[in-house]
Parts: structure tokens; C-alpha cells; sequence
């Protein structure tokens, strides 16, 4: 089944494209888009702007992880950090 997308980008330029979509999948988004009271065109580009952020943010976390797997944290870089993050029975004194 084909349908068509507006994509609008910035304020002032919008792409039509065709794309498929699976009958089942394009029934749930009809579904949510009439309890969301919006169009599947904003809905689909809400959707595509959240996958493209949750990338973003896993290329990011994975860089992080190169970095720290290469250049590993020392012992003693976190040693003087310990006592800040130890808060005792502070929680239970008022008990």
C-alpha cells in the first residue's frame, strides 16, 4: 500500500514522498492518529525525528565507548570521588 508523506523541514520547505507500509502497521498508525487527533504526516515525522535523535545519541554513546576503551579511567581518577558519594545513614537518622 503506498501513501503519501509531507516532510517539512525548517519553516518553509516540504518534501512529498511515497513510501510502503505494511496494512497492519499503517491500521495502528491510523488508529493512534485519530486518539492523537493529529495526521499521519505529523505523526510519521515525529516518529522519524525520534529514530534520528536515538541514533544520534547511540553514535555518540559509542564514541564514548571507544574513547574510554582506549584510554581507560585510572583507579586513583575516581579515588578522591569516593567520599563525595558516600552519604552514610542519613536517610534512616531521623528514625
Amino acid at each position: 500500500m503506498w501513501i503519501t508523506i509531507h516532510i517539512k523541514i525548517g519553516a518553509t520547505m516540504v518534501k512529498t514522498i511515497q513510501m510502503t507500509i505494511d496494512e497492519t502497521l499503517l491500521q495502528q498508525v491510523d488508529r493512534t492518529v485519530r486518539d492523537l487527533n493529529t495526521t499521519r504526516s505529523a505523526f510519521i515525522r515525529l516518529a522519524l525525528e525520534q529514530a534520528l535523535r536515538q541514533y544520534q545519541v547511540r553514535r555518540l554513546e559509542e564514541c564514548d565507548e571507544v574513547g574510554y576503551t582506549a584510554v581507560p579511567a585510572a583507579a586513583t581518577e575516581t579515588d578522591e570521588w569516593a567520599t563525595e558519594q558516600e552519604w552514610g545513614d542519613v536517610w534512616n537518622a531521623a528514625k
